[in-house]
């Protein structure tokens, strides 16, 4: 067969691909037989194209001679070659900074050890999202219907568990996730997951421990560029996890994975996390592959949007200078609680407190000085009151909210509070409190805990009259 001639009646860079077949029914060596002047020229060529391994092209060349290893590539040339199948893809591996376009057109063999195919590709720097869009009416109904589910709900969290569960009927898996990773704090979190009935998993529940962040680091390495990764059975998790990562393996096998196909979840080139299922149906991979090659960039967009909104509402209600939570936040809750909302049959305890001396501190030692104070006393209140809820409630005054309490608990904690404060040599407070069985009167709870601190504040000074310069 004239390879040569085939290719040269494409204009678009193409080449064709020899697949080495095994008398498993596996496949051996990949190669590129050869190619037409485009496919040639974006190897050698000085236009713009992706950057290669190798910028010389070498006839009938195993394929990891331009790029590293892709389980993805292989199993497109394994499906065209050997299996006769046409294929399509539209892909932005993360090793180029390109968009590419491509086909698989099998070819004829008359040599029982080899298959061939046709591998064409366009390739281009902006994304066409005509292109993205472009696959069939089932997993298009299957994008739009996740699509739907996120722009429509207010309970986020609630609204991923629906999706994570649409995905893992969709891989027909025996189990699906979503893990968030913190490249901070180097840590990972479950945002959802799901286990279909018949699911055998073989881990206990604390598999993502403080050590997991490790496995899932080395993930973008093993996917190599590509934009997945997927193991379409054991020889795959045998042959390319266990070598470059024996943790990971070994934590695979303990859980009885057979196959698995792994996405990460990347938003302008920052990576949020991982989507992933496990020992799911093989045999449909390659559209399994194309759904969630598109469901991820949604899914990716809407944890970024909600990420963002929640790091937003952190910062307005949290008080930048102490990390309490700050007025705004404090007439909010008021608000709720005085409205009911479900929190008349708790008790409530109120304490507030008042630095000492924060002015004079400022104007003596400056700002900073007054900024120790404050941070100190916040400190000190977390460390009485860790379970309750902590405001700032103006400038040199706090608030603690304590529900569920009683008055036997909260009486003891302001005495031990005092004690404290009053053998401080750096931060003293005025301190008062109030304690209602119920919540129905919160506002005359807060009223009858600020009086109680003003005058524990006269009696301070009454007390100590040499420090009364300070107030």
């Amino acid at each position: 067969m004239d390879f040569q001639t085939i290719v040269d009646g494409f204009s678009a860079a193409t080449c064709i691909i020899s697949v080495e077949k095994k008398p498993d029914g596996t496949y051996g060596q990949i190669r590129i037989v050869t190619g037409n002047k485009a496919y040639i020229d974006s190897i050698e060529g000085t236009y713009d194209a992706p950057k290669l391994l190798s910028s010389k092209f070498i006839p009938n060349s195993e394929y990891q001679l331009y790029f590293p290893r892709d389980l993805n590539f292989e199993d497109f040339c394994y499906r065209s070659a050997i299996l006769k199948q046409s294929l399509h893809s539209y892909v932005h591996p993360d090793r180029f900074d390109f968009w590419f376009k491509l086909f698989f057109l099998p070819l004829e063999s008359d040599n029982d050890q080899f298959g061939y195919c046709i591998y064409s590709q366009e390739f281009t720097r902006q994304k066409n999202t005509q292109e993205m869009s472009n696959i069939n009416s089932q997993n298009a109904t299957a994008v739009l219907n996740t699509c739907i589910k996120l722009r429509g709900t207010d309970d986020f969290e609630k609204t991923m568990s629906n999706v994570i569960k649409d995905i893992r009927e969709l891989c027909k898996a025996s189990y699906c996730c979503i893990m968030l990773m913190n490249t901070t704090d180097r840590t990972c979190s479950l945002l959802c997951q799901y286990f279909a009935e018949y699911a055998d998993f073989h881990t206990n529940d604390n598999w993502m421990d403080e050590h997991f962040y490790d496995i899932a680091e080395t993930w973008e390495d093993i996917i190599g560029g590509s934009n997945c990764l997927i193991l379409r059975n054991k020889t795959d998790i045998d042959d390319f996890i266990k070598e470059k990562n024996r943790v990971w393996y070994d934590s695979l096998i303990l859980s009885g994975v057979e196959s698995m196909v792994l996405f990460p979840l990347k938003i302008n080139g920052n990576l949020l996390g991982y989507i992933w299922a496990t020992n799911f149906d093989a045999a449909d991979s390659v559209s399994i592959k194309e759904t969630l090659e598109l469901t991820t960039f949604f899914l990716a967009s809407e944890i970024s949007n909600h990420q963002l909104f929640e790091r937003f509402k952190i910062m307005s209600s949290i008080d930048s200078l102490t990390g309490v939570l700050n007025r705004n936040e404090m007439n909010n809750r008021v608000d709720e609680i005085s409205a009911g909302n479900g929190y008349e049959k708790k008790s409530l305890g109120i304490v507030f407190t008042d630095l000492n001396g924060l002015k004079k501190a400022n104007d003596i030692n400056g700002h900073l000085a007054g900024d120790i104070m404050l941070k100190e006393a916040a400190k000190i209140l977390r460390s009485f009151f860790p379970d309750d809820e902590i405001y700032r409630a103006g400038g040199d005054e706090f608030m603690v909210l304590s529900l569920g309490t009683t008055k036997e608990v909260l009486e003891k904690k302001v005495e031990e509070l005092k004690a404290t404060v009053e053998a401080s040599e750096t931060v003293t407070f005025a301190i008062g409190c109030s304690y209602d069985p119920s919540s129905r009167n919160i506002l005359s709870v807060m009223t009858n805990a600020d009086k109680k601190m003003y005058e524990n504040k006269e009696l301070f000074y009454v007390e100590h009259p040499e420090k009364k310069r300070w107030n």
